[in-house]
């Protein structure tokens, strides 16, 4: 009898082992299951994104809590900062981005790019002298990372870069293959959305002197009017035109206009804020929004544009020197319009400027009316 009851109790204990054994697998079965389902959900969120800044901010707000990690940063190589430059003129937030990290020189992303190998993950403790690059901003207590390259058909777009205070969540005995996946699927995302903001850009720039088209101004009236009137504040309009550029054309070629027209969008540019907006409307003709400006600051900022124009000859064709100046029509978007449709507003702003303009080359040229 009593072995038999001590053959019982081992096959309770051994029962309620497996039980217990059991459990646990099916608690890590549905942990298991809920890391796919948070990573699938993510891969979705990025493969959603339908511009750079809803990418870039996906990555960073979704990605630490998905995979649970103090810090992640994306390093983009971009060779004479196309990238950045038309992110910004697309309205970019990068102060909401600090680790969106821009390198000129793949190198600077410290991967062994010797015999034109495909760069491998770089898993590892963290040593701020090796990884200053990926991690300008540390976070105290960073003790592990991983460096996963972002390659579309073999060129580096960049680098996806992850940071755990656990020194055993990256070490270099670890499979690379999850690491991978995820730079895979975010490199194809970055190439397909910057491409996209590309051909927008493309599509709302003037070709030859690379500042905005009318469209694109078009719009842009819209939003900042929309925007002004609900808090209050003024927006101003300059439109400029070259002062007798048929006689350019006429006298130097076409080469030599494109050329004076390119540095007279350059020398606008020079006086203006990021805030504010250039576009070419046709011709030889410009148009400025400048933000938060009232009709006076706007008139300084005028005739700081027609100085700058006049002072300094223009150098075309090959090398002849050219005295060019501008006239300008200035207006100011006042409280009358708050009642009335948007584009309305809009098209009476631009159209009081070219008034305004109009007086200016009446008036002799190479002058400012503001209205």
């Amino acid at each position: 009898m009593h072995e038999r009851g001590a053959s019982v109790r081992e096959l309770i204990a051994e029962n309620e082992a497996l039980r217990r054994q059991l459990s646990s697998l099916i608690d890590q079965a549905e942990s298991n299951h809920a890391i796919m389902m948070r990573h699938q959900a993510f891969d979705l969120e990025l493969v959603a994104a339908s511009s750079f800044q809803e990418l870039v901010n996906t990555i960073f707000s979704k990605l630490p809590a998905v995979c649970n990690l103090d810090i992640v940063t994306v390093s983009l190589v971009d060779s004479g900062a196309d990238i950045y430059t038309v992110m910004d003129r697309l309205g970019v937030d990068f102060e909401s981005l600090p680790n969106l990290l821009f390198h000129e020189d793949p190198e600077a992303l410290g991967y062994d790019l010797a015999g034109g190998q495909a760069p491998r993950p770089r898993l590892g403790l963290y040593d701020p002298a090796l990884y200053p690059m990926a991690f300008p901003q540390a976070p105290a207590g960073l003790a592990s990372v991983a460096l996963v390259p972002l390659l579309r058909n073999k060129r580096l777009l960049g680098s996806l870069n992850l940071g755990s205070r656990d020194p055993s969540r990256f070490t270099p005995i670890l499979g690379t293959d999850f690491v991978e996946h995820m730079g895979s699927i975010i490199a194809i995302c970055l190439e397909n959305v910057i491409s996209n903001e590309m051909l927008k850009y493309i599509g709302l720039t003037d070709a030859l002197t690379g500042v905005y088209n009318r469209r694109y101004m078009d719009r842009r009236l819209v939003e900042e009017i929309a925007r002004a009137q609900r808090q209050a504040y003024r927006v101003s309009c300059m439109y400029i035109d070259v002062d007798y550029f048929k006689q350019v054309n006429d006298t130097y070629g076409h080469q030599a206009g494109d050329d004076v027209l390119r540095e007279v969008a350059g020398r606008i540019k020079a006086e203006l804020r990021m805030s504010d907006a250039l576009g070419r409307f046709g011709g030889e003709e410009f148009v400025v929004l400048l933000i938060d400006a009232d009709l006076d600051s706007a008139s300084m900022v005028a005739q700081r544009i027609r100085a700058g124009v006049a002072d300094q000859p223009f150098v075309v064709g090959e090398g002849q020197m050219l005295s060019v100046s501008v006239s300008i029509g200035v207006a100011t978007l006042g409280d009358a319009g708050r009642d009335q449709a948007i584009e309305g507003v809009a098209q009476q702003l631009v159209a009081q400027a070219d008034q305004a303009l109009y007086e200016a080359k009446e008036g002799g040229r190479n002058r400012v009316v503001a209205k």
